[in-house]
């Protein structure tokens, strides 16, 4: 489609052209678009950076199944083209025939959980999709649901009452009664890509992998982008115009999983929420970092392969994944290569893809039984914060408990995600305990020189990482 998107809203397709003379951009949030529209101003503004969910509402997304799956999303951080195919559904949405309440928001009445409207209508929507998606989910899911919505005027214990009150039955509602017709207005709806051209910058959607591909030669300037989560905040907080973006998110062949005995393999364009089903067993110290990263309306749009792409110094999966030994499958039109993890960042912000070449795959190698993995985050708060130390460590030891092979990752020292290679080969060889440990700590200031910012000042920083390596230790010497 060009300069053209559809979606469903207020149960009918919506059209949105964009153009010179067009209100909107192809970077126009989804949050602003609402809030132009005259009746859809429940969802609000808080921190326009994902961090609040005061923005929150629900993208419905046809599964291959032909049934529509529920994810809330942060509607500040998602471009208005990202909707296109797909069903949006608001706080405003949610009334019944009559104008009665959504069990949902019933059970916030009856908990006492309701509060101002500035953020309530948010924690509504989170729980909304949590109701479609699950049927009595434990206190844990639901206090993992609500973590990416800040606001707790009324507490915590209102909000977890009222989501178990409204979860405890089977999810039917109106839209399970409708939901029929809406598969109908989303099958309705052109699948192929989409080209915008909206006067300084050129937006594209391609729909298959090839297409992409030839997009990246033709465009080497241009921002890729599978999720946005990072991307978005330059405009949201930098307010700045993105000339040429390639969105890959409607790439079918991104989202291939594969799994043998000896390595899984995810496609870049999995995104978070799913990987962390898919690694949870045989990964635990991945799915430990997954948990940890950022909230539920984050996790659902944003992909492992974008993460890794925008090499931030303090990037949570990076790390880990270099513990683990992965690699990532680059491919362009000339063919395709893989990269080690460990070899992928060559600089702050900087990696070794070329900018004709799109990552396709991580390759996760299935560890040893003997193979002992950690992650570590260190944070001045569980959720939603960037790490102000991370790191992922890995550890082989010998029939006689010496130290075969150990990697040591770190982020948030360096300006970019780093080995401590001088620590690694002063342990290696040496017997696994804590007099060798502490004299390796001393060593970790060798590799890494950080520094201060308002997360935390160099010396913070090189004292949590010395300590991590003996929590490491601590954890693993038995």
């Amino acid at each position: 489609m060009k300069n053209c998107i559809a979606f469903v809203l207020d149960g009918k397709v919506v059209e949105v052209a964009f153009g010179t003379t067009s209100l909107f951009t192809p970077t126009t949030t989804v949050l602003n678009y609402l809030r132009g529209l005259p009746h859809h101003r429940g969802v609000k503004e808080g921190c326009a950076e994902g961090d609040c969910g005061a923005c929150t509402v629900v993208v419905g997304e046809l599964t291959a199944a032909k049934k529509v799956e529920y994810r809330a999303v942060n509607s500040c951080m998602l471009f208005l083209p990202m909707l296109h195919g797909k069903q949006l559904i608001t706080v405003e949405n949610l009334k019944g025939p009559a104008g009665e309440l959504h069990p949902v928001q019933q059970a916030l009445v009856n908990a006492h959980g309701s509060q101002c409207g500035y953020c309530t209508p948010g924690i509504v929507m989170t729980l909304f999709a949590l109701y479609k998606s699950a049927s009595k989910p434990s206190r844990e899911e639901i206090a993992d649901t609500l973590a990416g919505n800040l606001c707790r005027c009324t507490g915590y214990r209102p909000l977890l009452e009222a989501a178990a009150e409204a979860c405890s039955g089977d999810g039917r509602d109106e839209f399970a009664k409708d939901e029929a017709r809406v598969v109908d207005l989303l099958n309705s709806i052109p699948c192929e890509g989409i080209s915008i051209s909206s006067g300084e910058q050129c937006y594209d959607q391609p729909a298959s992998l090839n297409a992409c591909l030839a997009l990246l030669e033709k465009r080497p300037d241009a921002i890729v982008v599978n999720g946005a989560t990072d991307v978005a905040l330059r405009v949201t907080k930098e307010f700045e115009v993105l000339p040429q973006i390639i969105d890959c998110s409607r790439i079918d062949e991104l989202r291939e999983v594969a799994s043998d005995s000896g390595a899984l393999t995810i496609g870049a364009g999995v995104r978070v929420s799913e990987v962390m089903k898919i690694v949870r067993h045989d990964f635990p110290a991945f799915h430990q970092m997954l948990e940890l990263f950022a909230a539920g309306q984050i996790r659902n749009v944003a992909t492992l392969g974008g993460n890794v792409g925008t090499a931030s110094p303090v990037g949570d999966a990076l790390p880990v994944l270099i513990a683990y030994g992965a690699s990532f499958i680059l491919r362009s039109r000339k063919g395709t290569r893989t990269v080690r993890a460990a070899e992928f960042v060559r600089g702050y912000r900087k990696t070794e893809r070329r900018t004709d070449e799109l990552i396709t795959s991580i390759v996760l190698p299935r560890p040893s039984a003997r193979t002992k993995i950690r992650f570590y985050k260190v944070s001045k708060r569980r959720n939603l914060d960037i790490a102000t130390v991370s790191a992922a460590f890995k550890l082989d030891l010998d029939r006689g408990g010496r130290v075969d092979d150990i990697v040591l990752v770190y982020g948030g020292m360096a300006d970019c995600t780093k080995r401590s290679v001088t620590t690694e080969g002063f342990l290696k060889g040496k017997p696994w305990d804590r007099r060798y440990v502490e004299e390796a700590q001393r060593l970790v200031d060798n590799d890494f020189s950080p520094i201060s910012d308002v997360r935390g000042s160099a010396e913070f920083r090189r004292i949590a990482a010395r300590n991590l390596l003996l929590k490491f230790w601590s954890e693993t010497n038995v």
